[in-house]
């Protein structure tokens, strides 16, 4: 009995130590040193990017696809600008006939009045009690200092006038300097929107709420505050008196065009001066078949009406241009951001690689 039980014993211990294909597990011996940084050409021909996975990284490279986006956005908004620029551009070269046939046929009836013109409401010349300011900025921003500087020309004018005793309302055109004065409570007696293109229809409604306003008395002269168009990179808020009128500046005042160029690749602006037009020569012995001066008090809102056509188209072209900086201004920053922001990455994309290396050295070492 004691023999069949070491016997059973010896068996099972027998085949508890009996090899089968599974009972081992063959672990692969670790690379040598030297073969960590062996790279055969194939795989160094197909070899991605290495993809930082860390948390900073990402947040990096997601920052540079945003900028990257911004200046785009910020690159057609200046092509979009110089566009409207050249569609302003052509709209005051496309006035300029009318203007000076207006201009000559009213220097020639004023030869013609002499004295007799002075007698006209839009000419005669009264003490100033109060003011009316019609200043133009204009609907949108992102252009840098535009409407800013124009609301600051305002608001000096406004409390200058103030010190001297005189009242002062406001006609506002543009939604900037509406909102500006509307929240501070001027006295503000009508506002238009200024737009992207403004066209007669627009400057009509203007001219007749200025000439109503003055013929009633309600004020003894109106300014116009307007940003005069210097070149792409300067404007200059300016102050010009409309109403009453000046015979001589009419008849004897010169004008001037700006022309958008793209010399060498760059944008640009080119002025140029015009002279007076002539006077047109009425024979003494031309019979009119109205009055010369109700003739003369007929053209006079229309002088106007062109006046504030030409400063509306000025003050957009301004508007423009100084939005044309300004998203070049902005396109240059996000180059130079967007730089700084790649070198960044790789600084961190390095790390990471260096960390990778040693981890895998400091573990062969280890190994060995």
């Amino acid at each position: 009995m004691k023999f069949l039980c070491v016997a059973a014993t010896a068996l099972a211990t027998a085949q508890a130590f009996t090899t089968s294909p599974g009972a081992f597990t063959t672990v692969p011996t670790a690379p040598a040193l030297n073969d960590v940084f062996t790279v055969s050409p194939a795989t160094h021909r197909t070899r991605r990017a290495t993809i930082v996975h860390d948390g900073k990284a990402n947040a990096i490279r997601d920052r540079i696809s945003t900028v990257n986006n911004t200046k785009k956005i910020t690159s057609a908004m200046k092509l979009v600008a110089a566009a409207k620029v050249r569609r302003a551009q052509d709209s005051v070269l496309a006035t300029r006939p009318f203007s000076e046939t207006l201009q000559s046929v009213f220097g020639g009836l004023i030869n013609r009045l002499g004295g007799e013109a002075a007698d006209l409401p839009l000419l005669t010349q009264r003490e100033v009690n109060r003011v009316t300011l019609t200043v133009i900025t204009g609907d949108r921003g992102l252009c840098g200092g535009y409407n800013s500087f124009m609301i600051k020309k305002a608001e000096a004018r406004f409390n200058e006038l103030k010190a001297q005793g005189i009242e002062c309302d406001l006609i506002l055109i543009g939604k900037k300097g509406a909102t500006y004065f509307q929240r501070r409570e001027f006295p503000i007696r009508k506002i238009y929107d200024c737009g992207q293109n403004p066209d007669s229809k627009q400057a009509l409604a203007i001219s007749e709420e200025i000439i109503n306003t003055f013929l009633s008395g309600e004020t003894d002269a109106v300014e116009l505050l307007y940003t005069k168009f210097m070149s792409l990179i300067a404007s200059s808020p300016s102050v010009r008196t409309l109403v009453p009128f000046s015979a001589s500046e009419i008849s004897q005042k010169g004008d001037e065009v700006f022309q958008l160029t793209s010399a060498g690749g760059d944008f640009g602006v080119e002025r140029k001066e015009l002279d007076v037009a002539e006077p047109q020569d009425f024979p003494n012995d031309m019979i009119f078949e109205q009055d010369p001066l109700q003739i003369v008090n007929s053209i006079l809102p229309l002088y106007l009406n062109g006046q504030i056509l030409r400063t509306l188209q000025e003050s957009v072209a301004s508007e423009l241009a100084a939005r044309m900086q300004s998203m070049q201004s902005a396109s240059d920053n996000a180059s130079a951001l967007s730089k700084q922001l790649n070198q960044e990455y790789n600084r961190a994309r390095q790390a990471a690689v260096t960390q990778e290396i040693l981890e895998i050295v400091s573990g062969a070492q280890a190994l060995d």
